[in-house]
């Protein structure tokens, strides 16, 4: 299992701290300053089930600055953008297997883990 992770960023700070909680072994891949490869990006969207677009980080500074919203719908295009400038991928994205999610809520995390690993309970 392998995190894409912004420390600074609170929703990837509750998906590790998930991670955490149920005791699950995986990487962490702090993605900006590590940023993924565009071969990496494109196997990554294609285990989420997501173009580029649906996984951009549009209120971003620099995605106003490229005029993201405007760009054409080029699978290519906005992978090299993101690479270039990782700010732009939506995190957390959390790998396992064959899968990948975007993982923006706890529940997203919990589904991921195997089923012999304990989970935590809510309160």
């Amino acid at each position: 299992m392998e995190i894409w992770h912004n420390p600074r960023c609170s929703k990837s700070r509750a998906a590790k701290a998930a991670l955490d909680e149920a005791g699950v072994e995986y990487t962490e891949r702090r993605y900006l300053d590590e940023p993924p490869t565009a071969d990496e990006l494109d196997a990554v969207l294609k285990r989420i089930g997501a173009e580029p677009w649906d996984v951009a980080r549009l209120n971003e500074p620099v995605a106003k600055e490229l005029g993201l919203k405007d760009l054409e719908h080029d699978r290519a295009r906005w992978i090299e953008v993101m690479v270039a400038n990782p700010v732009l991928i939506q995190r957390p994205i959390v790998l396992t297997g064959d899968e990948a999610v975007v993982a923006r809520d706890p529940e997203s995390v919990l589904r991921f883990l195997p089923t012999n690993q304990p989970r935590p309970t809510s309160s």
